[in-house]
Parts: structure tokens; C-alpha cells; sequence
């Protein structure tokens, strides 16, 4: 078995939603990698100018690192060509759609509030998650004061839909 035989499939060309934000994200990623990786090149070249370097670190460290970014540049680069951009929600139909901010009361009354957004998005600590996670699939398409129950690995959670929003709500 190879090395190559060991690692995650590439998945960099699967389809998937984003919402136009998120695809703002990533292409702001793409120009910062672009400028850290001009830096680099610069780096490499310093350091390839130093003379032996089979016993220079920095040459040998600035590779490394030039390689890590042209790695992820091009991994972001063929997600962005292979990601379709959401349509923004529809304005308050009361029906959870991709984009939405959704509000959820569980049974002993604790709130949460998600967005829903593409896989290359997620951000729990913002609240952000992905449409194949088991909350935003119980949550696509139901309506302000539905019922829904989550599956989670450590059990069911019923929780009511309290609040739609197709802007982000006020902190």
C-alpha cells in the first residue's frame, strides 16, 4: 500500500452549495494565500542564495511552507470552480431554508440559534452549520412552530422551531 493509498480521497470537485458570503470568504482566503505565497517565494530565494542547502533549514523550512500553501491554494481553487452559490432565501415565507438563521427551544426551554450554510462554511462557534449535519436536516423546510426532533449520537432532542430569519439577527 502507498502512501498516497493511506490518505483522505480528494474531494475538492464535489458539488455543493455556499451562500454568497461564504464564497466571499474563500475567495479573500485565495487572495491572502496568493500575497503569503508571493512572501515565500521571496523567502525561498534568500535562502536558496545562501549557498549549501542541504544544511539550511530556512531554505529547507520556506519550501515546506511555500508547498503547504500552494497545496491548500489549489484545493480552495478547485472547490470554488466546482461550488454553486445559494440563491438568498426567500424573505420571511416562515419556512426554514438553506442561508436562514433558525431558533430552537428544546423541551427544557434552552434556546439555540443556527445558520445553516455549505460544508466549506461551518463555524460553530458563529453558530454556522453544515446542511448535512442532523439539525439542519431536521430543520430544511419546516415552519415557524414546528415540532422537530434532532438525532443526536447520545439521543433524540425535540425541539420547536421559535424564530426564522433570512438576515443575521442583532447580538
Amino acid at each position: 500500500m502507498g502512501t498516497r493509498d493511506r490518505t483522505r480521497p480528494d474531494e475538492s470537485r464535489k458539488p455543493g452549495l455556499i451562500t454568497p458570503g461564504g464564497y466571499r470568504d474563500l475567495e479573500n482566503q485565495v487572495d491572502k494565500l496568493w500575497a503569503e505565497s508571493r512572501v515565500l517565494a521571496d523567502a525561498v530565494a534568500v535562502a536558496a542564495a545562501e549557498g549549501d542547502r542541504s544544511e539550511n533549514a530556512e531554505y529547507t523550512y520556506s519550501k515546506m511552507k511555500l508547498g503547504a500553501v500552494h497545496r491548500k491554494l489549489g484545493f480552495i481553487t478547485r472547490r470554488l470552480k466546482a461550488l454553486k452559490v445559494a440563491p438568498q432565501p426567500p424573505a420571511d415565507d416562515g419556512v426554514v431554508h438553506f442561508g436562514c438563521w433558525v431558533e430552537i427551544e428544546d423541551e427544557e426551554g434552552e434556546k439555540q440559534v443556527f445558520r445553516i450554510v455549505g460544508s466549506d462554511e461551518t463555524d460553530l462557534e458563529r453558530g454556522h452549520i453544515s446542511s448535512d449535519s442532523p439539525v439542519a436536516i431536521a430543520l430544511l423546510g419546516r415552519g415557524l412552530d414546528d415540532e422537530v426532533v434532532i438525532q443526536r449520537p447520545r439521543g433524540e432532542l425535540v425541539a420547536t422551531v421559535v424564530r426564522i430569519l433570512v438576515r443575521e439577527p442583532a447580538s
